[in-house]
């Protein structure tokens, strides 16, 4: 039987169009969850309390679409922790999903697309929406991948590709409702929960506009601490800033690449104020931080990186870096820190050697000038350089007196790279000097982490990772970590088994 030439065109027409839009479209998922054993994560476990244990859960679906001058990109993500939730929840639970990005991204100029008259540079784009961050190696800027919610950014990025430089200019600003009515453009920074309770216990709604503060017990007081959803620490756990601009630039030649940033970030000017709450024959107060304020507290971030390798086949790598900080912190103090770091990389397979030296600016209890020393690094992912089991510059916290981190680590990678293992050593230092109880010097070493993992690909879905850590402190850690000293154990350890599933939908 003779197939028609129709019938043979439009069997043609159907694969060539299946193909393109398999080129075009993408949809990829992830199911990530991680079990965990903590005894002293974070912070030093007290004597009273008990190792903790759980497995929490990420889930997402990616959708992207890619034109010759339009990539789109959607990803979906629900985030818990297994039996966060009942086994039937009811309609007053609210939304579980959260939309982690949304974003798309317009060609303005690009010299490989034909369809643009001229370019005067290669590639000139603007990717808009709710978009992840990452340069470098992600100590400044990057995507939290460690944390299952991650991090993403509301704003526009101006892209610019010209040979061996590139640029990047990124835009953003916040505010909480659309809503008629409401003027100004004040914003409160943080997530706070929508009741609290007042300095009599009593539970009221938190009010607009407010972080609430608290006592230990979590009853408003004059002198307590924020009341935040999130933990009070840096990086971007306390507050969410009002507006946020940036300029990234790198240039590559052969095998060094140097590259500067410049990020300006500005949060909402507060005051301490207070709301009379009455229940019954009750009267008590919400006190907080109300911000109704004009103007913004706006600090400034600048330096570079140089890396490269010693020889063309990136045997022997060095990476270098300095930054500093001026302006205003969120509370309103001047700024003078700085952070520091430099690496040595030797490549030889399987294995991998490094030797690196971190040292992050803090303030010294013994002389004060009126400004605060402590380096802030952003909105990186800390969890990557100062110790897996996040003591420092993470949801738990930093040290008043700054971080030095002498490190050491080595890793083996299989040949067919299914296979990985690494150890790493981390040592912690007070970087300025701090007061005991004695108001006498604290000893500036604050000890020593190892961390063991390892990872394994059972397929090109599937991956399995795994590690145990341990920390071995000082009584100096009490004080870094605003402990009451001696009420915490000075032995630390942690246990982890990750699954990580990534499925691709449209590949066999």
């Amino acid at each position: 039987m003779r197939t028609k030439p129709t019938k043979i065109f439009l069997i043609m027409a159907f694969c060539s169009g299946v193909l393109s839009v398999k080129a075009q479209f993408q949809f990829t998922g992830q199911l990530r969850t991680r079990t965990e054993w903590r005894n002293g994560v974070g912070t030093l476990r007290a004597y009273n309390a008990d190792p903790s244990f759980f497995t929490s859960q990420r889930t997402r679906l990616s959708f992207g679409y890619n034109m010759p001058r339009v990539q789109f990109k959607t990803t979906v993500q629900d985030v818990r922790v297994w039996g966060q939730d009942a086994s039937s929840i009811s309609n007053a639970d609210g939304a579980k999903l959260g939309v982690h990005e949304a974003w798309a991204e317009v060609a303005l100029q690009n010299r490989a697309d034909t369809g643009f008259k001229s370019s005067f540079v290669d590639y000139l784009g603007l990717r808009i929406g709710r978009q992840e961050l990452m340069y470098d190696d992600a100590r400044l800027l990057g995507n939290l991948d460690w944390l299952q919610q991650g991090r993403r950014h509301d704003a526009l990025v101006f892209k610019m590709r010209e040979k061996k430089f590139s640029a990047d200019a990124g835009f953003a600003f916040s505010q909480q409702t659309d809503a008629f009515g409401y003027n100004g453009t004040y914003y409160t920074p943080a997530n706070v929960l929508p009741t609290v309770r007042d300095s009599k216990g009593q539970l009221a709604a938190t009010p607009a506009g407010f972080i609430p503060l608290v006592n230990a017990a979590g009853i408003s007081s004059r002198s307590g601490t924020p009341a935040f959803s999130n933990p009070p620490g840096t990086n971007g756990q306390t507050q969410q800033y009002k507006a946020m601009q940036f300029l990234y630039t790198s240039w590559k030649k052969s095998t060094t690449t140097i590259s500067g940033l410049l990020l300006a970030d500005h949060f909402g000017v507060h005051q301490l104020d207070s709301v009379q709450n009455i229940s019954g024959a009750d009267t008590g107060y919400i006190y907080g931080r109300k911000f109704r304020s004009k103007g913004v507290h706006s600090r400034l971030t600048f330096g570079a990186q140089l890396s490269g390798a010693f020889d063309q086949k990136n045997t022997f790598q060095y990476k270098a870096g300095a930054y500093f900080q001026t302006g205003k912190d969120l509370e309103g103090t001047a700024l003078s820190t700085y952070m520091a770091y430099a690496s040595l990389t030797l490549q030889r397979a399987p294995f991998t050697y490094a030797i690196g030296y971190d040292i992050l600016s803090g303030n010294d209890a013994f002389s004060s000038d009126g400004k605060s020393h402590r380096f802030d690094p952003l909105y990186g992912t800390p969890h990557k350089f100062w110790g897996y089991m996040d003591y420092f510059y993470v949801g738990t916290g930093s040290p008043t007196g700054g971080l030095a981190n002498p490190q050491a680590s080595i890793r083996y990678a299989a040949r067919g790279k299914r296979f990985s293992a690494s150890a790493d050593y981390h040592a912690f230092f007070l970087a300025n000097d701090q007061k005991d109880k004695n108001a006498s010097k604290v000893e500036r070493y604050l000890g020593s982490e190892v961390d063991l993992s390892s990872s394994y690909q059972l397929n090109n879905l599937v991956t399995l990772e795994g590690g145990v850590s341990f920390m071995g402190a000082t009584r100096s850690m009490d004080y870094a970590k605003n402990i009451s000293p001696g009420t915490a154990r000075l032995a630390g350890s942690w246990a982890w088994l990750m699954v990580n599933i990534r499925p691709d939908f449209l590949r066999k």
